[in-house]
């Protein structure tokens, strides 16, 4: 019942499909399988039911297979089925696996006759099987029937395809006998995936339905239609048998007996047959896993290797030992200190080149963000000038005063420093966020024990929330501080003579505020200072002149200008600063983009026909960051209309006098103000990385560890996480399975025996099957060298060059074709003894049928063969 060889070979292959099917990776390696193809009442089911020697596959009209079926056939003293989906219950009765088959697949179908490419996993033991694996896929189909859906024929051609595409897969392309094999959509299909024929087996069923008088005989010799591996014929139950019960066995033994009687196949008959069929594609699939073994074992050795590492750690684990917990809780705490230093500081293993995080996202706070909130302030001109004439008025009261009063200037001073409170604190809520996203992401890899990293966040994150409050304190404590003593000797103060001078120098708010902006910006005026780089996207450029476009921009304290590209060799526009502000547009609905617009005040286009450019960023934290550079350059945000309104309503004339008394306490608040600021902005991130920052990473290297051990016990902490424990579990269980199936493939015995490929045949006759009809059979011209006297039954090799192949039978009742060139008779004989190993030459021409001899007369013999004749 088949080689030695293939029944020891296939187990192996079924124990490394069993390996890999328990864990989930039967769809990553390409195992050797056995795909049968063919279209709808072909004779598939019929086929694979002689294999198993049972009924057991749905039948009925239309499509009945709807998903494909992976059978794996295996021999075994008993006999039963069992399906993957429900592996612990064995079917004895073949009723019930139909049964099953047809409720499994409308589980994932439907009743509608729709089609899935999720298989449905068989396995059948039988004492009456080889060991084989076959696919049987739903039948071809062109037109749908009631209610299939339109695109069947797709639908089924792309999953076939899914399936025989593999080179691991080789194809039983299934053909009835009684149709044109040159219209046969399996073996077109075929050709597709197997150009070169090396996966093809052909099948002609329904032999015993061809019209009388005609056979398949030349197909079965490989001469007519050639396949590289030629073709096999089986004579299936018909319909009525099925209907009738009649028993596998009988059905087998009536082909047997077919083949031996029937004329045009009796010299063929041992070639013949589903248990020729069943030996034959062993020995094919023999040869095919042999050649691939050496792929699947660098497959799996790759994949063994990418777990080792995290396997070695798991192989002598003990979850309830005492000491390999503690050694644990110690390692982690150890590490999570020392990620947490390095997002803190900076490290230049692991970096993300995605995004900022830990401290680059804080030094963003202390230099971007915390300018900008501070900057915000000072925006708010008419505002403080209002204020600052209301104190002096008030401190002169009923009388009219001479001079400036410095009350006024204080007054003022403290007021504008009491603002700084907000976005000092502000700063402060920022870094802890940060610093607590930061603790979370380091607790990441604690994600194995849910206890430990639940606790360790609650831990740090409330001595996070303790510093707060201390720090808090401190900064309150630094406004104050400003708020005690107004230093008006500081070396960087203007004083009331220089605070007069300027005045005199350049009268006008709007002038003189434009001076000390670009004063802030620009802080020595020999030098251009560069604010900011990077792309923004102009986003209003109209279709008709290219759309928006990204460019590279530079923004400094005079001028904002952009390039084609970070190179900045090609300048697109240089944009002067003076008279613009900003102001925020609204999201498109479809747009992913953050927008923000520069205007001209004074109602001037700001590029070519614009009157403002509209710049998009990809987050609106860019947007933010950008306009903290244009206020760092002295570009403010545009008020509320509401705000100007009311700004207006308010405003007053003011004498000469009390004017220009504004205008000296406006210079000195400006002065001391700007000195106020750059303390803060100095002392602010030092303040916070000493009093949290710091203090956070001394707490978490040198008491963390006490107050996990306070909190809960070590068993309770150490508690491995039931994912976790799956994860361990299911990453063994694939090393295992990995290593049992490199085992299994070193166990294949080398003494399997391999055929040779069959050569090349002519199959150009499927590129050309589009016509719908068989080549045509042409006549020969008679041959002026007599024809061969040898009977073709007397077979023998006979040196020579190869020639076309006359069709050798022993029936008495067949006469052959006259050939058109005589020759030796040694190679038909070795091309009919076994079509698989060297099957015979393509005729040039093919051979003449005599026409009208009814069946049963006989036919004369064959003439004897002449002598060698000589070629030239």
């Amino acid at each position: 019942m088949g080689n030695r060889g293939m029944e020891e070979l296939i187990p192996l292959v079924n124990k490394l499909q069993d390996a890999f099917s328990s864990i989930g990776q039967a769809c990553n390696l390409d195992l050797p399988q056995i795909a049968v193809v063919g279209g709808q009442s072909a004779g598939k089911s019929s086929v694979l039911e002689n294999f198993v020697g049972r009924d057991f596959l749905p039948r009925g009209s239309g499509i009945v297979t709807r998903r494909p079926l992976i059978l794996q056939l295996i021999f075994s003293k008993t006999e039963y089925a069992e399906f993957l989906h429900c592996k612990s219950k064995k079917f004895t009765d073949f009723d019930e696996v139909r049964q099953e088959i047809e409720a499994e697949t409308d589980r994932v179908t439907g009743t509608n006759k729709g089609i899935s490419p999720v298989p449905i996993n068989l396995r059948v033991y039988s004492p009456n099987v080889l060991n084989l694996t076959l696919i049987d896929l739903p039948g071809i189909t062109k037109v749908p029937v009631g209610d299939q859906p339109h695109d069947i024929e797709y639908q089924i051609k792309d999953m076939i395809l899914q399936f025989i595409s593999r080179d691991s897969c080789l194809i039983l392309a299934v053909t009835p006998g009684n149709t044109d094999l040159a219209n046969s959509d399996a073996l077109k299909m075929a050709k597709e995936v197997d150009p070169q024929g090396l996966r093809t087996i052909g099948v002609i069923t329904k032999l015993d339905l061809m019209d009388e008088g005609t056979d398949a005989k030349d197909i079965l010799e490989n001469k007519l239609l050639p396949l590289r591996r030629g073709y096999i014929g089986v004579v299936n139950r018909s319909q009525k048998d099925i209907d009738g019960k009649k028993d596998i066995k009988a059905a087998l033994g009536a082909e047997r007996k077919f083949f031996l009687s029937h004329p045009g196949y009796r010299h063929i008959a041992e070639r013949m047959g589903t248990p020729h069929l069943q030996k034959t594609l062993n020995q094919q699939l023999t040869n095919h896993i042999r050649e691939t073994l050496p792929a699947l074992r660098n497959k799996l050795q790759s994949q063994l290797l990418s777990l080792e590492k995290e396997v070695e750690e798991y192989k002598n684990f003990r979850p309830d030992d005492p000491t390999r917990k503690t050694k644990a809780l110690l390692q982690m705490v150890q590490q999570f200190g020392v990620d947490f230093e390095k997002r803190i500081e900076g490290s230049g293993d692991q970096v993300d080149t995605l995004e900022l995080s830990g401290g680059a996202r804080i030094n963003r706070i202390f230099h971007e963000r915390f300018p900008f909130e501070l900057v915000k302030m000072e925006f708010d001109e008419k505002d403080l000038r209002r204020e600052i004439s209301y104190a002096i008025k008030n401190i002169h009261g009923v009388r009219t005063g001479l001079f400036t009063p410095d009350m006024a200037f204080e007054a003022i001073v403290k007021k504008q420093v009491v603002k700084l409170k907000e976005p000092c604190l502000k700063c402060v809520d920022m870094v802890i966020q940060e610093l607590i996203n930061t603790v979370r992401q380091c607790t990441a890899k604690l994600l194995s024990y849910p206890k430990l990293r639940e606790e360790t966040e609650r831990i740090v994150t409330t001595y996070i929330r303790e510093r707060e409050g201390k720090t808090k304190d401190q900064i309150l404590l630094l406004i104050d501080i400003e708020l005690s003593y107004i230093n008006t000797n500081h070396e960087d103060f203007i004083g009331f003579a220089n605070a007069y001078y300027t005045e005199q120098i350049i009268p006008g708010a709007q002038q003189r505020s434009s001076q000390l902006n670009k004063k802030r910006a620009v802080p020595n005026q020999g030098e251009i200072l560069v604010i900011r780089r990077g792309w923004l996207t102009i986003n209003n450029i109209s279709i008709m002149k290219g759309g928006s476009k990204e460019y590279w921009f530079i923004l400094t304290a005079e001028s904002l200008s952009w390039y084609k590209d970070e190179e900045e060799k090609e300048k697109k526009y240089m944009l002067p600063l003076d008279n613009l502000k900003i102001r925020d547009i609204e999201k498109g609905f479809m747009s992913t983009k953050h927008i923000f617009a520069i205007f001209n005040t004074e109602q001037r286009n700001v590029y070519k026909d614009l009157r403002q450019i509209e710049l998009a960023c990809d987050s609106q934290e860019d947007v933010d960051s950008w306009k903290a550079s244009f206020l760092r350059a002295g570009v403010y945000p545009e008020k509320d209309q509401r705000e100007e309104e009311e700004t207006q309503e308010n405003t007053f004339s003011m004498d000469p006098q009390l004017e220009r008394q504004v205008e000296t306490i406006r210079n000195l608040v400006d002065s001391y103000i700007c000195i106020v600021n750059k303390s803060i902005r100095d002392l602010m991130p030092k303040t916070i990385m000493h009093l949290m920052i710091n203090n956070s990473k001394d707490f978490i290297h040198s008491e963390l560890l006490a107050y996990l051990y306070s909190s809960a016990d070590q068993n309770s902490l150490m508690e491995e996480s039931a994912d976790q424990a799956q994860r361990r579990e299911d990453m063994l269980r694939m090393y295992h399975a990995l290593k049992e199936a490199l085992k299994i493939i070193g166990d294949i015995s080398t003494s399997t025996a391999t055929t040779p490929v069959p050569p090349p045949v002519d199959d150009t006759w499927l590129q050309n099957s589009n016509s719908g009809h068989s080549p045509t059979v042409q006549r020969r011209p008679v041959s002026t060298v007599l024809p061969p006297s040898r009977p073709p039954a007397v077979r023998g090799p006979t040196p020579g060059p190869p020639l076309i192949p006359v069709p050798a039978g022993g029936s008495a009742f067949i006469a052959p074709p006259i050939p058109s060139r005589p020759g030796p008779q040694g190679p038909f004989a070795a091309a009919n003894n076994d079509p698989f190993s060297a099957p015979p030459q393509i005729p040039s021409r093919p051979a003449r049928i005599p026409p009208g001899v009814p069946p049963g007369v006989p036919r004369r013999p064959p003439p004897t063969a002449p002598a060698k004749p000589n070629y030239w």
